[in-house]
């Protein structure tokens, strides 16, 4: 019985199993991660060297290949020297979860590798103010220009093959022309953010726009409103919630585009903190760098979904992307 209301088509899940689902999307993974990262018999196909014994180029904690290391065993010992001592471990890049969780705070305590480095909180900050703006202007654009092409056929017409064109157009590759005419700082960037959301933004919320019923237009007019306000009183209050949906998830498209976008220009940001942990294979900073994007992005998403239900009660479908 339980299989089959879970798998139901477009049935609703009970709140219970929900939490339970979701819950479960975290911990699977967390629990292969983990699973490979500290039962040896999975994969573990290097060795950390614990005790260089008589060869000299073997550093205590670096990794090798096992066949590379029983080779060394056997030559030392063949030859009356001290072999060199190990543990099976993965490779330097595949961290284990409980590095990666003790790196969120190592992270935010350990001073730059370089002395124009910066902190971890200061290059979240620059990224995050990255996303804002770059948001901030597609939206101001994108937004009115996106209703007005769904509410009116001939700027749709006008408009949206242009913007078909440019969508399918690769942002990163406005980047040098971006830094040529913004300069090498935060221009770029930004404008990299706009490039990759505003296209998108136009022709969704253009879609969005054309799904209001005719009957409420209808019902407007037979009740008096003037021609000119339907836009203003009818379609835009008709598809507020949409709307709001439609930008959440555009949103995370912006995100998606950070890491390239920061690559241009100077180097500064999330990225260039990644960039510079993975150059002194600090790989667990790596990973809880990449982590802390990905809690930021979710978390800004449940704020606004749960702003969104405030918001608009009336609408269940905001509820579902809860």
């Amino acid at each position: 019985m339980a299989r089959s209301t879970l798998f139901r088509v477009l049935r609703p899940l009970s709140p219970r199993a929900k939490f339970t689902i979701g819950i479960l999307a975290f911990v699977l993974p967390v629990g292969l991660w983990s699973l490979v990262s500290y039962v040896p018999a999975i994969w573990h196909p290097q060795i950390m060297i614990t005790d260089a014994g008589s060869v000299s180029y073997l550093d205590v904690g670096s990794h090798m290949a096992r066949d590379a290391f029983d080779s060394e065993v056997a030559d030392a010992r063949q030859e009356g020297r001290a072999p060199p001592k190990g543990v099976r471990a993965n490779p330097i890049y595949l961290p284990s979860p409980g590095e990666v969780l003790k790196a969120f705070y190592t992270s935010f305590t350990t001073p730059p590798e370089t002395k124009d480095g910066q902190w971890l909180h200061q290059s979240l900050w620059h990224s995050i103010q990255i996303i804002f703006w770059g948001y901030v202007i597609s939206s101001l654009i994108g937004v009115p220009l996106g209703v007005l092409c769904g509410a009116y056929a001939a700027l749709g017409r006008v408009n949206e093959p242009f913007i078909e064109f440019f969508r399918y157009l690769p942002a990163p590759a406005f980047g040098a022309l971006m830094v040529a005419i913004l300069g090498i700082y935060d221009g770029p960037k930004i404008a990299i953010i706009v490039i990759g959301t505003f296209f998108q933004q136009v022709l969704i919320i253009a879609n969005t726009t054309r799904k209001v019923d005719p009957a409420l237009l209808e019902a407007a007019l037979t009740l008096g409103t003037r021609s000119r306000h339907l836009l203003t009183r009818v379609v835009v209050p008709a598809i507020l919630p949409d709307l709001y949906r439609d930008q959440r998830i555009l949103l995370g498209w912006a995100w998606t585009y950070l890491i390239v976008a920061e690559l241009i220009g100077t180097t500064s940001g999330i990225t260039w903190f990644i960039t510079q942990q993975a150059r002194y294979q600090h790989f667990p900073n790596v990973y809880a760098a990449i982590a802390m994007i990905g809690i930021i992005g979710l978390g800004t998403d449940m704020l606004l979904a749960v702003l969104g239900r405030r918001l608009f009660p009336w609408d269940r479908s905001l509820a579902k992307f809860a």
